[in-house]
């Protein structure tokens, strides 16, 4: 990860919307309340100036956000129309885009790549990357406020709700005054932060609390290393339609004795998901750009191929030495 991001093209990208017509917004697959609200709140706010907006996931928007608004307006597929602007928010790499980004990429004129990953590619046109950004709703935030773009009610709610999901409550390392600061416009907008806390910190369903119980039994403390393992059985006995972890790995992460935390997923196609957290001073983005993932120092995720054995085999090492180099960090 040698790659120089440059400097925000703020008006480049704002000379790209302000021209186009009509434009395509993507995010991630998997979806978590960043990517969706990255993606509604820009979708909201482009709207309100008169443009044409599709905006597409390839897993739609999970439950527990389907009450931003806009949510219903996300589609699955992607199979006929042009974009003068595509927009990828909260992806570091093309293929985190899934098969609409496949598609929106090769039927528009100019991409716009937002996303606050280190471990970003810098794929696109133009590029708004800020790894010291907390959240993709950070970027978003300035480019509007940049750009002199209102930010109502309906564009404040989906930004707050990334900003609150991808800080865990703003407790990151992160997070600073100025944060708190977006946050408080946000809520000046019309954003209730207590609204955007319980409908996603303090919400769990039944389903991922039966998960949990099956999963449980497989947590081990290796070193400073503890990891789980979720089967295509645990989630299928729960009732769930696709593999999670339910929030395991942030629930493990509060061990204290555990620097690094780990869920090694079962997938159908012979691949695993692995969804890994740090307590501060430990980077575990290193380890998942390695492996063909992405992600922040304290959260990072990938796919990878083979089973859950050999993948244990081929991470957990590597998350040995990033506990043996990193030292806690409290302040």
């Amino acid at each position: 990860m040698t790659t120089t991001i440059p400097n925000p093209e703020w008006h480049e990208a704002a000379a790209a919307i302000r021209e186009a017509k009509t434009i395509v917004i993507v995010t991630h697959v998997s979806p978590d309340g960043d990517a969706i609200g990255s993606a509604l709140g820009m979708a909201n706010a482009l709207r309100e100036l008169g443009k044409s907006v599709t905006v597409a996931d390839d897993d739609g928007v999970p439950e527990s956000l389907t009450w931003l608004p806009g949510s219903d307006t996300i589609v699955t597929q992607l199979t006929e129309g042009r974009w003068d602007v595509m927009i990828s928010t909260d992806a570091s790499d093309e293929a985190r885009t899934g098969n609409v980004g496949t598609y929106a990429r090769a039927n528009s004129l100019r991409v716009i790549n937002l996303d606050h990953h280190v471990t970003n590619t810098l794929f696109g046109d133009i590029f708004l990357v800020m790894p010291a950004a907390v959240s993709s709703t950070e970027i978003v935030y300035h480019w509007f406020t940049q750009t002199g773009i209102a930010i109502n009610r309906d564009v404040a709610v989906p930004l707050l709700t990334g900003l609150v999901t991808d800080t865990i409550g703003f407790r990151i390392s992160l997070v600073s005054a100025l944060t708190l600061s977006i946050a408080q416009a946000l809520m000046q907008a019309g954003a209730s932060l207590t609204e955007v806390t319980a409908r996603t910190l303090d919400s769990r369903s039944y389903q991922s609390v039966q998960l949990w119980k099956y999963s449980l039994p497989s947590v081990n403390l290796d070193g400073q290393v503890i990891y789980g393992i979720v089967r295509l059985d645990d989630a299928k006995r729960a009732n769930m339609d696709e593999v999670s972890d339910a929030g395991l790995a942030s629930f493990l992460i509060q061990v204290r004795e555990a620097m690094v935390s780990i869920i090694f997923k079962e997938q159908p196609n012979n691949c695993v998901e692995i969804s890994m957290r740090s307590k501060t001073g430990y980077d575990i983005s290193e380890v998942a750009f390695q492996v063909g993932g992405g992600g922040h120092k304290q959260a990072a995720g990938a796919t990878v191929p083979g089973t859950i054995e050999a993948v244990m085999a081929l991470v957990l090492p590597k998350l040995h030495e990033v506990t043996a180099k990193g030292t806690l960090k409290i302040s």
